[in-house]
């Protein structure tokens, strides 16, 4: 298409912001569900910002029975996703183990396990010998106890994105790259129009999934979307000889340093820098391995020292105030929906989230009530909604 036709009158049912995993999960249902006319832009390339990185968590281990729910929907899609949406995306089932190095962590786990039982995840308070054994790395004499599920594991967001992507445009979505939206048309309290780089898309919906970004879009359409930008880094130690044994993703929760497989015989190494600052800053720096290796000394010494030899990523977390994410449609203004500020756990809930704002746009029901989820809960402008942090994040 011309930028001429563009210019003239383009015009689409829905808009999406943003072409990482959640706005390619939200293009492929509305494409699945029969929406004619759905465009996703994205100011770069897709899968450029978060989901761009090496290896995503996928889990349904938390503290907050609503994302329990969008976690057990998400794992059933993505372990379903080479029949649908048609694509192989390296799902890998090694567990999820939270290393507990206090009582009082070990008793808050110890709830939030039951509460997973009874919504049918299947997880466990471990003995320190018992995580030992999953994973000879850690320092069983430095923890109490340890979470785990072995139905948590990783997946690859970028081919996901593009998995997602792919099968959208094969349903007749459109995706445009290197388009960054720079504002929205109203008429009263009605969106007619998003504008772009490359000329207006007459639409009456849009929908933000703008990751670190969509604070802006919200100021766009007047809706505040509290989300701050946070930089988080990870090492890679390359291969190493002899390979690694296969691991759970495992997390030691009151240091926030992480570490799995990758897939090339090394291991990923995170950890998340109390000193980093919000902002957009996206380049690697080493700086922050100083205390990812005193945490690593404590739980796994053997970590220490591996963190030199293949290099590093950095990307943006979107922070909310209680890390947890804001889903719904905004009031005040006709038709602008949202689903961001995932707080790091946007890739993995990514399918269900699909879902839900599919459903939100066509006015059913969704497969999970989200209205605890709306942005209103910041300004007490929801009744369903209330600040609830979620516990199990780093």
């Amino acid at each position: 298409m011309s930028l001429t036709r563009e210019r003239a009158g383009e015009s689409a049912e829905a808009v999406i912001v943003g072409g990482g995993v959640i706005g390619a999960s939200i293009a492929f249902h509305l494409a699945e569900a029969g929406v004619e006319d759905v465009l996703l832009l994205e100011r770069d390339a897709p899968a450029s910002g978060s989901s761009g990185k090496p290896i995503g968590g996928i889990r349904a281990q938390f503290s907050d029975p609503l994302n329990i729910r969008l976690g057990q929907r998400s794992l059933a899609a993505w372990r379903a996703f080479p029949d649908r949406p048609g694509a192989e995306i390296g799902v890998e089932s090694v567990g999820y183990l939270f290393l507990l190095a206090a009582e009082a962590d070990a008793a808050a786990f110890r709830g939030a396990v039951d509460v997973q039982r009874e919504l049918g995840v299947d997880s466990a308070l471990l003995t320190p010998r018992e995580a030992h054994r999953l994973c000879p790395y850690i320092e069983p004499r430095a923890i109490v106890a340890a979470a785990y599920s072995p139905d948590d594991g990783f997946a690859l967001p970028g081919a996901a994105v593009h998995g997602y992507l792919t099968a959208a445009r094969r349903l007749g979505a459109r995706v445009r790259t290197h388009c960054a939206v720079t504002g929205l048309d109203r008429d009263g309290d009605r969106i007619t129009g998003v504008r772009t780089e490359a000329g207006t898309v007459r639409t009456g919906t849009v929908i933000c999934a703008a990751g670190a970004w969509s604070a802006q879009i919200g100021v766009m359409a007047g809706v505040e979307l509290p989300v701050t930008p946070l930089r988080r880094q990870i090492a890679l130690t390359g291969p190493l000889r002899p390979a690694p044994p296969r691991i759970p993703f495992t997390l030691d929760f009151s240091s926030t340093l992480y570490f799995h497989n990758d897939t090339a015989d090394g291991l990923v190494l995170g950890f998340s820098d109390p000193r980093q600052r919000p902002g957009f800053e996206r380049e690697f720096s080493p700086e922050w391995l100083e205390p990812f290796r005193a945490a690593a000394r404590l739980r796994a010494p053997a970590l220490a020292g591996m963190a030199d030899a293949g290099g590093g990523w950095a990307g943006l977390y979107e922070m909310t105030p209680d890390r947890n994410a804001l889903i719904g449609q905004a009031a005040g203004i006709s038709r602008f929906l949202y689903a961001t500020g995932f707080s790091g756990h946007g890739f993995l809930q990514a399918p269900a989230v699909g879902e839900i704002v599919r459903d939100l746009f066509l006015g059913a029901p969704p497969p999970v009530d989200v209205r605890p989820l709306s942005a209103d809960r910041f300004s007490g402008g929801a009744g369903d909604a209330a600040v609830r942090p979620e516990a199990h994040i780093i």
